[in-house]
């Protein structure tokens, strides 16, 4: 009876140590409507969804321009209305393949996802780009050369690459090109202001650290806003159109509590 205890409180004791805690991933989006987002478009107020940019069909936030006459540098996102800290996010993508030839070139197959956002609320209407980081997604052109999605780039900000504060506006991951309408899964692991890292389909494409207030390429902000060294430990979480026609699906996210291992 005693072996039978043992070897009974043994098996228990091995299952809770093999048996990893149940993971609460949180669905950002319903799959019905833009409740709990909130669309900041430059040239426009906060909350003017200009056009339908972003609208829901099928269970997935669509990036459309149809009801447009002109671009107009109409740079916009699609916020969720509560910030974060410590967490994997983690969504599917697709590019259309319809693409606005009146936007910039460097738009084409070209969009992206931004974290660690300054709040849309406080983005004057002419401010271009919010103060944030940005996991860029790119799709291969018809000219067949590499083009790696997964990026990232850093409007307003500035991060820490391979030991040192890089200048580059992007830096490239090293992901393989994706080509057509294919769905790609991204995924972001943000620990405050230490480490970020890229996951495509899977696979680490891309690491740094320290995100903090910087740098250029973000216009027309308020100043008080952007204090240039501060670390940036949270922030909004942004679905971006940019002229370039894409699908999102499949948004969550999972919050993380130290230790982080």
């Amino acid at each position: 009876m005693k072996t039978s205890l043992l070897l009974f409180a043994t098996c228990i004791g091995l299952m809770a140590f093999v048996s990893p805690k149940k993971e609460r991933w949180i669905k950002l989006f319903n799959g019905k409507d833009l409740k709990n987002w909130t669309v900041k478009i430059h040239h426009h107020e906060v909350g003017d969804n200009y056009g339908e940019t972003f609208r829901v069909k099928d269970g997935v936030i669509q990036v459309r321009y149809d009801q447009y006459d002109h671009f107009n540098e109409r740079y916009g996102h699609l916020y969720f209305n509560k910030p974060f800290s410590n967490y994997r996010l983690r969504l599917e993508y697709r590019f259309t393949g319809i693409w606005r030839k009146d936007a910039p070139s460097y738009t084409e197959i070209n969009s992206g996802i931004m974290f660690h956002s300054q709040d849309p609320k406080t983005m004057p209407k002419e401010q271009d780009w919010p103060i944030s980081v940005e996991m860029q997604f790119l799709g291969g052109l018809a000219d067949g050369k590499p083009r790696p999605t997964g990026n990232m780039c850093s409007p307003g900000t500035n991060i820490v690459y391979q030991g040192r504060i890089d200048p580059r506006h992007c830096i490239n991951s090293s992901s393989k090109t994706y080509t057509g309408d294919q769905w790609i899964q991204a995924e972001l692991v943000v620990l405050g202001d230490s480490i970020v890292s890229h996951y495509i389909n899977g696979e680490k494409v891309l690491e740094y650290t320290k995100p903090q207030i910087g740098g250029g390429t973000a216009n027309r902000y308020d100043p008080a806003i952007k204090i240039d060294g501060k670390p940036l430990k949270s922030g909004f979480i942004a679905l971006q159109s940019e002229g370039q026609e894409i699908d999102f699906r499949n948004i969550e996210i999972l919050e993380l509590k130290p230790p982080f291992h």
